[in-house]
């Protein structure tokens, strides 16, 4: 994925499609959660499971156990999670029940007060919330409750959970629970506990992935299945949209589900954000983007010497295209692993400064040779403006660009951190427009028709990002323009 723009370049304002948003006030968490239930070793396979999560969150992480007695604790820190939780960290998180969660910033600062899991004390014991996605109603709750005296100790929207719960006038946790899951609109996949009994649970929509493991008598829970896959787990299914899952001891129940809507999970977790060799939405999230990489072969085909992907993400993307054109596929691009995923770095100067140290082209691979690029997505623009600079500097005679993906031409309000409409380079420029502020010999995308035939079994999914159509109602986001437009 590309996501850095030189607006120097470019007219931003030329070709608006759609009404620009102002974004920077916006609360969600893309983020990855973990909850393991029925395990002496809960904070060490929740630890594991994490790390398998890093790529969705590399900010600041944090765990939070239930020991026999009933207390909680509770380790959270800024950093990674090798850096975050060593021995002696674990070794102070005892119990069977545990909660974990990764994240990166995009609610609120860039401080240890917005990590997660949040903990508090209450009446039927400690409650611990791991929250993914983004709700959309988060402003409208926080300013209702705040009036109705709550005190609010971070700037995340997955507090709000908390106190719902701890308000709602219902007599049993479970149906607590209830009462503050069904008041909650937009995008949620997350788990929290009440004293050592555990809670899973999906918006209505499916927007986020959650998935459902076992490993001997304890029950797993995880944003993807590569989180079971490094504890030794077994994937058992996907949690569907709408359910709500009881965990106590390992032992698993379903209880009431939220009230059905139409199901739309995420494409963009496929073409980009999760894992490779994950399951998503019981779909192969490899298998997916060869099929996109295929379709894209199928749409822009051009003669050329060899294929490679901006790595890692477009890696399946690449193979897909080159095992359809026939063309041969290269090692031709070698990723740094020792800088971030620039698409979620928090800081823009060091998005900026990672580019520079990213990646490593191959000389002896694209010197004189007429070469096809292959991205999963295209964001802002300027790293792979970048990198088509660097490739010519390495005696790329020709340069085509391949985007699995169509344009992206409006900000996610669902979980994934995109930017503002005015930064989306598709939103505003025309493909040709595109392609020569990259400076490449062609540029394709692949269309949304195609995208969506080569994973359509396991739909129908949220394509806003590509088409500005919000399947779930933007409740804060149509307030705050309706205040604008009054005072307007």
């Amino acid at each position: 994925m590309t996501d850095i723009t030189d607006t120097t370049t470019l007219d931003t304002t030329a070709n608006r499609r759609l009404p620009t948003w102002r974004d920077d006030d916006r609360l969600r968490d893309e983020c990855g959660v973990v909850a393991v239930s029925g395990s002496p070793a809960a904070a060490q396979l929740t630890s594991l499971g994490l790390y398998a999560l890093q790529h969705r969150g590399q900010e600041s992480c944090g765990i939070v156990s239930i020991d026999a007695g009933g207390d909680s604790h509770s380790h959270r820190a800024m950093g990674l999670v090798s850096d975050v939780f060593d021995d002696d960290a674990l070794a102070r998180l005892p119990g069977s029940a545990a909660l974990g969660h990764t994240r990166y910033s995009t609610a609120g600062s860039s401080s240890l007060r917005n990590a997660q899991p949040v903990v508090v004390d209450y009446r039927y014991g400690p409650m611990a919330i791991a929250h993914n996605g983004t709700l959309t109603n988060a402003r409208q709750l926080r300013r209702r409750l705040t009036e109705e005296g709550a005190i609010f100790q971070t700037d995340s929207d997955s507090e709000a959970v908390i106190h719902l719960i701890a308000r709602s006038r219902r007599a049993e946790p479970d149906q607590q629970v209830d009462d503050a899951i069904s008041q909650l609109a937009g995008a949620f996949s997350m788990v929290l506990s009440i004293g050592s009994t555990v809670y899973a649970v999906r918006d209505a929509r499916g927007f986020r992935p959650l998935v459902l493991g076992r490993l001997g008598e304890a029950a797993v829970v995880a944003s993807e299945t590569c989180a079971l896959d490094i504890m030794g787990a077994e994937y058992l299914r996907q949690i569907e949209p709408g359910e709500v899952l009881r965990i106590r001891d390992g032992h698993v129940q379903a209880l009431r589900p939220l009230e059905p809507a139409p199901i739309s999970p995420c494409l963009f977790e496929l073409v980009y954000f999760a894992m490779p060799h994950s399951r998503v939405y019981d779909c192969s999230v490899d298998g997916a983007r060869r099929r996109f990489g295929r379709q894209l072969a199928r749409e822009h085909p051009v003669e050329a010497d060899c294929v490679f992907a901006v790595p890692d993400s477009s890696n399946s993307a690449a193979l897909g295209y080159a095992e359809e054109s026939g063309i041969p596929f290269e090692l031709a691009l070698i990723r740094n692993h020792y800088v971030g995923r620039t698409f979620i770095h928090p800081s823009q100067v060091g998005r900026d400064f990672k580019v520079r140290v990213k990646y490593n082209p191959v000389r002896e691979l694209i010197d004189g040779r007429r070469c096809i690029v292959v991205d999963d997505s295209l964001v802002r623009g300027t790293t792979s403006r970048g990198l088509v600079a660097l490739l010519r500097e390495n005696g790329a005679r020709e340069i085509h660009f391949r985007v699995a993906s169509p344009p992206i031409v409006s900000p996610c309000y669902y979980g994934i951190d995109m930017p503002t409409r005015e930064e989306l380079i598709g939103s505003g420029h025309s493909v040709p427009e595109i392609a020569d502020h990259l400076g490449v010999d062609s540029l394709g995308y692949l269309s949304l028709q195609g995208m969506k035939e080569a994973v359509g079994q396991y739909g129908p999914f949220c394509d806003a990002c590509w088409t500005g159509e919000y399947p779930a109602p933007l409740i804060d986001r149509e307030s705050q323009l309706a205040t604008a437009g009054a005072r307007g």
